[in-house]
């Protein structure tokens, strides 16, 4: 891992709050980039949660491919998706 990514891991790991959060996306991303970044931790939470592609294809609006890239991330990704979701959501 270089060096860059071992300190945006660090500074992802150091924020304290949502709030904080938010202001860190705010100046790392643009506006569309949160957007898509936001739908996608929104599908893996219903997918997690066991709602069906069409069900979240309509409720979202997403593509079934962007659907079909989270599940298998969810599935067979880094695990990232798993650990966040079961702190976030540990009933389910």
């Amino acid at each position: 891992m270089d060096h860059e990514t071992e300190f945006l891991l660090e500074a992802l790991t150091a924020i304290a709050s949502s709030e904080e959060a938010h202001h860190l996306l705010e100046d790392l991303l643009t506006p569309r980039e949160i957007e898509e970044l936001s739908l996608r931790m929104d599908i893996a939470r219903r997918l997690h949660q066991g709602q069906t592609y069409e069900v979240i294809q309509q409720e979202t609006g997403a593509s079934s491919t962007t659907i079909s890239r989270v599940r298998r991330a969810l599935m067979r990704g880094a695990g990232g998706y798993r650990a966040v979701l079961g702190r976030l959501l540990p009933e389910a």
